[in-house]
């Protein structure tokens, strides 16, 4: 009797009577259950996103328009103020991102092994993520105070003298981005600890009786087996970082000067002066910008997955 390999089997199945082409696969769910998320996806990202890359080319206002071609763009590039936080839009996602992908990671290391109040303690790491923004933003404007802070007065304890975080344009946007990394390094750490919770036990006893150590587990294993999770939190951070408004807003609104000023506080100060058309360029430079090093950061990492 002649036995078939499971795979030559299935592919013996699909193949047509009198060995033609092999049929295509139906489908087990019809495709009109995709319509409504299609009409949502249409409806609430595809209109828009074509009106605001066509109302970019115009001056408009709530009443007229007029088509004026890329001028927009062309103003957008010339002013400083514009052109200087395309740059701190960009300093500002790395790194919040950077310090969101290592402090998640050593938090995740150790909210998964043997520390007493294990459950407590993931509960106060991802606090922040919960609380609001503004909220965050509001508290740390008084916290930051360079004089009557409570965080330059605990300085002062130990002999540092801190720096007037908010009102020093050399520290105005990385003490913002310090306190986004606060917030947001919960969720990064949950996503961390999810792909270290999916490592089969096998790798790391494998790892033991080797005579490899905690680090050198963590260096072959851990690491490289959570390269997922260290995938979804960097693509996460960064759009989050480049789109970044509302804590800026409510700790600085983009200054001293324009110092942290990023494209979306400049887009809103524009809109707030009137000059709707420039603030919608902006927005669709920075749409462009997230897409620019999203998609292809996106598809570097799948690529070196799939070479594996």
């Amino acid at each position: 009797m002649t036995t078939f390999a499971p795979a030559e089997t299935a592919s013996r199945l699909d193949r047509q009577p009198g060995g033609g082409r092999p049929k295509a696969r139906k489908s087990p769910y019809p495709y009109w259950f995709l319509i409504p998320g299609g009409l949502i996806f249409t409806i609430f990202f595809l209109v828009p996103s074509v009106m605001a890359f066509y109302f970019s080319l115009t001056r408009w206002t709530l009443f007229d328009q007029e088509f004026i071609g890329l001028d927009n763009y062309v103003q957008f590039f010339r002013e400083p103020a514009l052109a200087s936080g395309l740059w701190h839009t960009i300093v500002y996602a790395a790194v919040t991102s950077g310090l969101k992908v290592v402090l998640g990671m050593a938090l995740a290391v150790l909210l998964t092994g043997p520390i007493l109040g294990r459950g407590f303690m993931r509960s106060v790491a991802f606090f922040p993520v919960l609380v609001s923004t503004i909220g965050v933003g509001l508290t740390f404007q008084v916290l930051m105070h360079p004089t009557k802070g409570v965080i330059n007065q605990a300085l002062d304890l130990v002999g540092i003298s801190g720096p007037a975080w908010l009102v020093d344009p050399d520290w105005a946007l990385l003490s913002v981005a310090l306190v986004d990394v606060w917030q947001g390094v919960g969720l990064a750490t949950v996503i961390y600890m999810a792909g270290i919770l999916s490592i089969p036990g096998e790798y790391f006893e494998a790892a033991k009786v080797d005579g490899a150590g905690p680090w050198h587990r963590f260096r072959h294993v851990t690491l490289p087996l959570a390269k997922p999770a260290t995938v979804s939190v960097i693509i996460l951070s960064l759009i989050g970082g480049m789109r970044k408004f509302d804590l800026i807003w409510a700790m600085t609104k983009g200054g001293p000067g324009f110092t942290s000023d990023v494209m979306a506080s400049v887009v809103y100060k524009q809109y707030q002066a009137g000059f709707y058309g420039l603030s919608t360029a902006g927005n669709v430079v920075l749409f462009l910008l997230v897409i620019a090093i999203v998609l292809p950061l996106f598809w570097f990492f799948n690529r070196r997955e799939d070479t594996r």
